[in-house]
């Protein structure tokens, strides 16, 4: 089953000017580079583009800018929050600048019970039309969200899906045996994105498409159709970058490579940091690496 969004889904990064402002321009050019080169919808103001450090008004104007550059473009907005009045005011204004779905995390920091974070999103999904997709990301937010929870929240019409990013094929088996088939899971990891599609996945939430998107849904498009043996090859030749991506915090890698490839994305806004030399020398190896695909 596939949905509005696809398989291959970029969660974007935010590109800045030296001001450290976001340029809107270059994330035009960048966003147009993606989906012509095998993204088949965009993340905005995810982790990778840097939500926690974004203004909400940036995000608007995020939001606002790519659905008036791409009004065909299929664009999903992270208006994801621990506070649940602020995720509502988010999707709000998300849904009023024309986004195709929003993506909701499970709440940081906070750390709410498994019936809090009921609470949480199914209020989020009452106040919009919108698709929503979850979030499950435990290494950052110290929180998993549950199998019986997630089964839970599929019960609601409009949560459609879940970006599962906890690294546990475990919990991804269980989730795809209890969930209805419309319900549509995504792999948060580029490197499990093969193991999760195995195991019932529709695709994957991506980083490393900024660089080799067309090979990722190529590999994607193989794992469909059953060629399993020239899928893995096609994983194991993109091993090297999808690990040097995440040498550091995400985005600092992604946006050093996309800088070597000729964008203007910046660096991250602080605590983040720009990668450092020795980071870079990986980085760059596995950037100049030829894939066949």
């Amino acid at each position: 089953m596939v949905t509005k969004f696809g398989r291959l889904m970029t969660a974007m990064v935010t590109p800045f000017n030296e001001q450290g402002l976001v340029d809107f321009d270059e994330t035009i050019r960048l966003a147009d580079a993606l989906l012509r080169n095998g993204s088949d919808s965009l993340v905005l103001a995810g982790t990778t583009g840097e939500s926690p450090t974004l203004t909400h008004e940036e995000e608007y104007q995020l939001f606002k800018e790519l659905r008036r550059a791409f009004p065909k473009a299929v664009l999903m907005a992270g208006t994801g929050s621990n506070a649940t009045r602020t995720a509502i005011e988010a999707t709000r204004r998300a849904q009023a600048a024309g986004v195709d779905g929003v993506l909701q995390v499970v709440p940081y920091y906070n750390r709410p019970s498994q019936e809090g974070l009921y609470q949480h999103f199914s209020q989020i999904a009452k106040t919009t039309d919108l698709p929503v997709m979850l979030y499950n990301i435990p290494s950052r937010t110290g929180r998993n969200m549950d199998v019986e929870t997630v089964c839970r929240l599929a019960e609601i019409p409009n949560i459609c899906g879940l970006k599962e990013a906890s690294g546990d094929l475990d919990q991804l088996k269980r989730l795809y045996k209890a969930l209805p088939s419309a319900f549509a899971l995504y792999s948060g990891d580029d490197g499990l994105t093969l193991p999760f599609m195995k195991e019932g996945a529709v695709g994957v939430v991506s980083v490393a498409s900024h660089c080799v998107g067309l090979a990722m849904h190529r590999m994607i498009d193989l794992a469909v159709a059953g060629d399993w043996e020239l899928a893995a090859q096609i994983d194991a030749q993109l091993a090297p970058l999808l690990k040097a991506l995440f040498i550091t915090s995400n985005p600092s890698p992604v946006k050093a490579a996309l800088r070597y490839m000729g964008y203007k994305v910046g660096v991250p806004r602080l605590p983040l940091i720009d990668v450092t030399a020795a980071e870079w020398t990986v980085i760059e190896a596995a950037l100049v690496q030829k894939i066949t695909f």
